[in-house]
């Protein structure tokens, strides 16, 4: 570690539940390593049985963009596992994000409405929000944009092991987090000990395809709902085959339609499609929500309509509010390149209409910032490798409705790493975060023991599907 780089200086937090803060500094630029400096804000909660103190455990939480700045909250969320007995637990706000030196965009506010199925004649407003969301990026990210990147994360995460006085470091990293892990490993192989990916991307994958392939993401999850609800129509009335079930469902829609041309109503169904499709638990109710829509439409009743899908939110980057927000999420994001003719977006969102309407998978095929992109970024993503680093685990859900399960097998095939699937499952981000018993026991095993799973291993999804019996056979 360079001589310019001060040890941390603890502080405890101030609720008393021994978290303590501290920051390090790191190269804006790691290609001028004596040159302009970033703040990065660590967090520490001590190994509670120092005599099988292992070493430090660092996590990465998703985004990109840290979850809004919740990077440094980390530790508490092991706190009291058999992991915290054995590991100091070390947070940290990735560069751009929370207390660390921020990476900021002005706001900007979307002139085309949110609409799950838009028609061609909104493709253009899309795409114009996107380039000037883009210019809003540039103006205030300015010169420091190009420094965001995975790259240089894993180096901070390197800087902070060094800070720190450890020779390696053990990793958790969830979603975008993961990737993050496994870029470290590829950069650092000798200085990383035990990791876990839980809700990997693909490594092959750039960051077009990962939006991408959310589509069919959560379409399967659609399409398993679907063939259990026709496995009960005796219960639910919506058909006897996958097919039916999808038709009750487009029929809905036509008559949210034919009730509410703005097209929100509709927009907050197919949203609670998909949705409530990822989360086992919630197939009964969709069900019923189906059934109870469909009724009202013909009924003409637009006030049981609206009643029944007041609850529903929708997704959209919460960026709408104050003058200036994170950036982050756009400047990792142009680690790769991005199509440049708009028409390639276009016909793929003409096809995800077609294909994926539900949980806003059209948005996933939508122009993004990177078809205007104002700057290259200055390094070529790493090639993901594992060598010379201990075999860790993958945590992925069958059915992720964010990070595909293809993606978690890729990355396992890649790294050579153990792949632990929670199977028949909508779960992201399970080990500790999600209330999964099986995951953590078995994570727990590994981290604080060496103790890895057997190969192929699943496990069961925490939310299991309601015990509604299928119809007789007949």
């Amino acid at each position: 570690m360079p001589a310019t780089f001060r040890e941390p200086r603890w502080t405890p937090g101030p609720s008393g539940d021994g978290l303590e803060y501290a920051t390090v500094e790191v190269p804006r630029d790691y290609a001028d390593p004596e040159g302009e400096r970033l703040t990065i804000a660590i967090s520490r909660l001590r190994a509670t049985d120092p005599a099988r103190r292992r070493g430090i455990l660092l996590a990465v939480n998703g985004g990109p963009g840290g979850d809004w700045g919740l990077g440094r909250a980390l530790p508490q969320k092991f706190a009291g596992t058999p992991v915290h007995e054995v590991y100091d637990l070390i947070g940290f706000d990735p560069r751009g994000t929370g207390y660390s030196t921020p990476l900021h965009a002005e706001v900007t506010i979307p002139k085309a409405s949110f609409d799950s199925r838009p028609p061609d004649s909104a493709f253009e407003a899309l795409a114009e929000d996107m380039r000037l969301r883009e210019l809003a990026c540039e103006r205030a990210g300015g010169s420091l944009r190009p420094h965001i990147s995975t790259r240089n994360t894993a180096r901070d995460m390197d800087v902070i092991r060094a800070a720190l006085g450890e020779d390696r470091l053990s990793f958790v990293g969830y979603a975008y987090g993961a990737y993050v892990g496994a870029v470290y490993g590829s950069l650092f192989p000798d200085r990383l000990d035990r990791s876990v990916l839980d809700s990997s991307v693909n490594p092959d994958w750039t960051w077009r395809e990962q939006f991408l392939w959310q589509g069919d993401a959560v379409q399967r999850n659609v399409d398993a709902w679907a063939d259990w609800t026709a496995r009960r129509d005796g219960h639910f009335g919506l058909g006897r085959t996958p097919a039916a079930v999808l038709a009750a469902v487009e029929d809905v829609v036509a008559g949210l339609d034919a009730q509410a041309p703005d097209h929100q109503l509709r927009t907050l169904f197919d949203g609670a499609v998909g949705n409530r499709a990822a989360n086992r638990a919630q197939w009964e109710s969709l069900g019923r929500l189906v059934g109870l829509l469909r009724s009202a439409n013909v009924a003409g009743d637009l006030d049981q309509v609206t009643t029944l899908l007041s609850g529903q939110g929708t997704w959209r980057p919460g960026d709408s509010e104050g003058s200036l927000r994170c950036g982050v999420l756009e400047a990792i994001t142009l680690e790769h390149a991005w199509p440049v003719d708009l028409d390639v977006y276009y016909q793929d969102m003409r096809d995800f209409r077609k294909r994926f309407p539900y949980g806003y998978g059209v948005l996933r095929a939508q122009p993004w910032v990177g078809a205007f992109r104002t700057f290259t970024a200055p390094e070529e993503p790493v090639v993901i490798t594992r060598e010379g680093y201990p075999v860790g685990i993958i945590v992925q859900a069958d059915g992720d409705p964010m990070d595909h399960y293809a993606g978690g097998v890729a990355m396992a095939e890649r790294l050579g790493h153990r792949l632990l699937t929670v199977e028949d499952s909508g779960e992201h981000e399970v080990y500790v975060l999600g209330d999964n018993a099986g995951v953590d026991e078995v994570v727990h095993r590994y981290l604080a023991d060496g103790e890895l799973p057997p190969p192929g291993l699943s496990v069961p999804g925490s939310a299991p599907r309601p015990g509604i019996a299928p119809d007789p056979a007949g």
